[in-house]
This record gives structure tokens, C-alpha cells and sequence, in this order.
């Protein structure tokens, strides 16, 4: 089975609202199905962790017809102290939950451990979940940016082709990846646990799962954080400009930190006058890669995998130091040709589902182009480009498409927000708060990052204390930055 490793995809997107994405097709499809009990055995990777799989429909709406395994990973709490089950939604799309739980169950404190088995699972069609799976030379020809109205006509051709390919290798599932599909199985998953409602953490792309969650089953949330929370209402413009913004306020943050901290390798000179001439250079395909030599760095490339280093403040000092030895180069080499399997897991495939950002031609894709240099002037592609690119000519309506949400909850969801997240925008979470109303809090950590439950002493206490007894933070509840370490 092919298993994905913490995807670099890394997240993001939007459009307006059908019925078909707010509504099971039928009323039986939003109906607990019954679940088996998980048959739980010591995980292959560290016996201290339980691995197990859960038995479950392809298609919801069908729930006798074809079936997958969901795999699952979990931590026993202490019996003396045990309250129930924390279930954690990975983000990416394409994160690994039973890694998540395998490798980093250090990512919760010490007292929910105690008091929370902590459980998790790769999402349908990711990890050891019957994952997607597409040729690799048809994945390798999604551009990162497209240059002509032939090249974006050769895309809508290259999409159809790997859309048929990745069923034909993936079988049903490939159509059902979708995050409501994925919040079915979520329900599933709490009466496997016995759990009489859902206590959960999201993150990132799970907090969609999340947010989907709470609109079919509100009466079954005990707690909600999301972290680092998506907005899902928006369109193909409010989604790009989103990205682009947020992107470039984290290049803003990440410059000023360069500028007092000692910590970073460039500092003391004009790095924005260094991060041009890197960018020059790789417009004129002349910036390799020095932690790949030989590796040519596309303009696209290095925003990309820039932003990436942006996640986290630990990361920064070792982007200053990659960047740096980049602005002193040494002679280029060329690399290999590239190896590997003629299949390749594709765990982006859901978001295709869950977004709608239609373009209709090259003209209107340009525009976007322009709009996100001059709203990113330094980033300049925004990695949300990509999700424009792989999405383009998808079928609609999309399974699981963007909508104002409709959550009629017993207990206010906790929005655990980032001032400078790089990713999913704090913008995003004022939006989403206002579609919560009454049922949504937010929790503001004024520092940086894409998440902050790790990296915030102040905001673990505060998503602890809603987790455990469902303290809900007062209006307005912020948290001070946590500056960089060096």
C-alpha cells in the first residue's frame, strides 16, 4: 500500500453555495450508520501506539454498495484519569492522522493526554486510506504557471486525461474524497469510539472537516477547535487575493525578524534587494537549488518553497541561511534524470472536490496573475496559484462546494487564529467567526506561524481548558507573540 508522508501541498481555497454541498442527498445519508468496533492492535512503527481500521462505504448515499478501509492511530489515555476520545483532523490536504498520532502525539499537552485517548486517521483517499493514486508523467505535466492561451488549453487537456487516469487506477473511491464524505466517515469513526458526541481538533485543512462536521451532526459536538481555520465561502478572486495578501504579510514578518535578529544569516543587509536578484535569477533559469544541487529553482519554486519555511519560526533562521548560500552561487550542474514509480499517490485530489474556482480562459488567468504580483509584490506567485492551475475544467457542481456556513450547535466552536499566519489568512477567521455568530469564538495569538496551539503556552492553556471543560475564552481573548527562537 502506498503511503503518504506529510504532504507539502500544505493547504487552501472557494465559491458560492448549491444545495447539493449543504445537504445529504438523502436524509438516510446524514443518519449514523452503523459502525463495527475498531479491532485495535499495537501499530507496526512504535507498539505503544494502537493502529486499526474501520470498514466503510465509498459512496455515503449508497451505504450498502462498495467498501474501503479507513486507517486509524490512536493513544490510550490513563484509565484513572481518561474523560473520553480526542479526535484530530490533519490538515494538508493529504496529512497523515496516523502519523500525526504515531510520530507527534507530543503535539497535545501532557493533560490531555491524560485525560483524551488521542485519535486520528488519514483521510479517504490519503495514507494507508485507499489512497488516490495517478500516473506520475501525467502529474508532472500540471505546469506551475501558465505563460499563453495555448498552454492553458493544453492544462484543460492534460486535467481531463489525469482526472480519467486517477479513476481508472483509484476505482470508485477516486469520486468520493470529498470532506463531506470525509465528515460521514468522521461521524463513523465517533460511534466506532463509543463516543456519545465528537470532542475534535482540526487543523488547517482539517478545520474544514471540521466546519462540514458541525453542519451535519450539530447536536453531536461535544468541542470544536479549529486551528488555523479555512474559509469556505469564498470565490476564485476573494481566494487568490486572500493567499496573496497573507503570503505576503509573512514575507513582511519574516524581513522585519531578519532586520532585528541576529539569528538570521542576512542580517544587517537588504535582503529585499537579495530576494530580487534571486528572483531575477530564476527568471533567467539560473538559480539551482543548494540543498538539491543541480536542481533548477523556477521563480514559482522559490516562492514556494519560501512560504513553506514561513510555517514555522524555528524554520526561519534555516531559510536565511538557504537564501543566503543561494546569493552566493557556485557553478551549476545538471541534474540526473528523475527515478521513481510510474504511479504516484495524489493526495490534492480532494480539494478539487471541495472547490469550485472556475476560470474561463487565459485572459481572466492573467488577470489573476497581475492582480496577486501587485498585491505580492515580493512573494509575487503565491503557492495558491498551483490549486488554480491542478482544478482547472473540473466537472461542477463539485461535490463539496464553497458556501456560508450553517452550524446550529450546542457549544460555541473555538477558532484558534494567527495574526501572521502564512497560510490560512486571519482574515479567514474574522470571516468564518461571522458566520459562526453566537456559535463561534475566536482565540488570537498575535504572533507567527500556521498554527498556534504548539508554539503558544497561553493558547494551549486556553484550547485545554475549552477541550476539558469547556471554558469558551472571553470575547476578544488574545494571546502575546512568542518571539522567534534562535
Amino acid at each position: 500500500m502506498l503511503r503518504v508522508r506529510k504532504s507539502a501541498v500544505g493547504w487552501a481555497v472557494a465559491l458560492t453555495l448549491t444545495a447539493a454541498g449543504l445537504t445529504p442527498a438523502n436524509p438516510a445519508a446524514a443518519r449514523p450508520q452503523p459502525a463495527p468496533t475498531i479491532d485495535w492492535q499495537p501499530c507496526a512503527e512504535d507498539s505503544s501506539a494502537e493502529c486499526g481500521t474501520l470498514s466503510l462505504p465509498v459512496d455515503w448515499n449508497r451505504p450498502g454498495g462498495e467498501r474501503f478501509d479507513l486507517s486509524l492511530a490512536r493513544r490510550v489515555a490513563k484509565p484513572a484519569t481518561r474523560e473520553g476520545a480526542l479526535v484530530f483532523g490533519p490538515g494538508g490536504p493529504g496529512d497523515s492522522g496516523v502519523d500525526r498520532v504515531v510520530d507527534g502525539s507530543s503535539r497535545f499537552s501532557a493533560d490531555l493526554r491524560a485525560r483524551f485517548d488521542i485519535v486520528s486517521f488519514d483521510p479517504r483517499g490519503t495514507g494507508d486510506s485507499h489512497p488516490v493514486v495517478c500516473a506520475r508523467d501525467l502529474l508532472a505535466r500540471q505546469p506551475q504557471l501558465i505563460a499563453d492561451q495555448a498552454q492553458f488549453d493544453a492544462t484543460l487537456a492534460d486535467n481531463a486525461l489525469l482526472r480519467a487516469d486517477c479513476r481508472a487506477r483509484t476505482g470508485a473511491l477516486y469520486d468520493h474524497v470529498d470532506t463531506t464524505s470525509a465528515a460521514r466517515d468522521l461521524d463513523a469513526v465517533r460511534a466506532a469510539l463509543g463516543e456519545r458526541q465528537l470532542t475534535f481538533h482540526g487543523s488547517s485543512y482539517g478545520t474544514l472537516l471540521g466546519q462540514r462536521y458541525a453542519e451535519l451532526y450539530p447536536d453531536r459536538v461535544r468541542a470544536m477547535v479549529l486551528e488555523a481555520t479555512l474559509d469556505h465561502s469564498v470565490g476564485t478572486r476573494a481566494f487568490l487575493d486572500s493567499q496573496a495578501a497573507t503570503a505576503e504579510g509573512a514575507f513582511d514578518e519574516f524581513v522585519a525578524w531578519c532586520d532585528r535578529s541576529r539569528a538570521c544569516a542576512l542580517h544587517g543587509r537588504d535582503f529585499r534587494a537579495i530576494w530580487a536578484g534571486l528572483h531575477a535569477r530564476a527568471e533567467r533559469g539560473l538559480l539551482t537549488d543548494p540543498k538539491r544541487p543541480g536542481v533548477v529553482l523556477t521563480p514559482f519554486e522559490l516562492s514556494r518553497l519560501t512560504h513553506k519555511e514561513f510555517y514555522d519560526t524555528w524554520r526561519w533562521p534555516g531559510l536565511a541561511e538557504w537564501l543566503g548560500k543561494m546569493d552566493a552561487p557556485t557553478a551549476m550542474r545538471s541534474a540526473g534524470p528523475s527515478t521513481g514509480d510510474a504511479v504516484a499517490p495524489y493526495p490534492f485530489a480532494v480539494f478539487c472536490q471541495d472547490w469550485s474556482l472556475p476560470v474561463r480562459d487565459y485572459r481572466e488567468y492573467a488577470g489573476h496573475l497581475r492582480r496577486a504580483a501587485r498585491l505580492a509584490p515580493d512573494l509575487r506567485y503565491p503557492p495558491a496559484l498551483f490549486a488554480l492551475v491542478t482544478c482547472l475544467d473540473t466537472p461542477t457542481p463539485v461535490a463539496n462546494p464553497q458556501h456560508r456556513l450553517r452550524v446550529h450547535t450546542d457549544v460555541p466552536l473555538l477558532l484558534a487564529a494567527t495574526v501572521h499566519d502564512p497560510a490560512t489568512g486571519y482574515d479567514w477567521a474574522r470571516n468564518v467567526a461571522r458566520q459562526l455568530g453566537r456559535r463561534g469564538a475566536v482565540l488570537t495569538y498575535q504572533g507567527w506561524g500556521h498554527g498556534s496551539y504548539s508554539s503558544s503556552p497561553c493558547v494551549q492553556r486556553a484550547v485545554d481548558s475549552y477541550l476539558i471543560d469547556q471554558v469558551v475564552p472571553a470575547r476578544g481573548a488574545s494571546c502575546p507573540a512568542v518571539e522567534p527562537e534562535v
